[in-house]
């Protein structure tokens, strides 16, 4: 009984559905063999479309997107080369800074021997001068000395020569020199 009830009701349904196809026919105006001319035709211009409107257009834009695309690949390498000779560059400027301070340090050990030199070579001269000073010193002093001792046994043999009344022989004076001599400096 169902099955009955559901076949009366799929032919109501299946009525209802004609009706509706013949009025959307009358409303949009399908016929047969019109609508086979059309569909003919929009197949047509849709192929004629493809081939010089969309085919074209495509292909330019996959162009462009290729163009795009190795664009960005020099892009990216590019970059790389940029991060690469940045890094280069920082090695570099990091090794010159290196160099420059090691011969800054060189400079300054360099000044700072050349100054020690310098004040020892300072320290020589002095060291040589005040040796020459007292040298020469030493050789007035003893210039000094032997006058005085000339003079003093002179006047030692002419005071000996007045006090006693005789006249001195050579021998004399220099036994009584060497006597004085002796005295004075021991």
């Amino acid at each position: 009984m169902e099955l009955i009830s559901i076949l009366a009701e799929t032919g109501s349904v299946t009525a209802e559905l004609q009706a509706v196809g013949e009025n959307l026919k009358s409303q949009f105006g399908l016929h047969g063999q019109m609508l086979v001319s059309q569909i003919i035709g929009f197949l047509v211009f849709a192929f004629l479309l493809k081939k010089f409107a969309f085919g074209p257009i495509q292909q330019m834009l996959d162009q462009r997107k290729m163009r795009i695309a190795e664009g960005e690949e020099k892009l990216k390498r590019i970059e790389k080369q940029l991060a690469e000779s940045e890094k280069t560059t920082a090695a570099a400027i990091a090794k010159a800074n290196e160099e420059a301070v090691r011969l800054i340090n060189e400079a300054k050990d360099g000044a700072h021997a050349f100054s020690e030199q310098k004040a020892q070579e300072a320290i020589a001269q002095a060291q040589s001068i005040l040796a020459k000073a007292e040298a020469a010193a030493k050789a007035d002093r003893d210039r000094l000395s032997s006058e005085l001792k000339r003079e003093f046994g002179r006047l030692v043999a002419a005071t000996t020569a007045q006090v006693t009344g005789k006249v001195l022989t050579a021998e004399d004076q220099k036994r009584i020199n060497e006597d004085a001599l002796a005295k004075v400096e021991g």
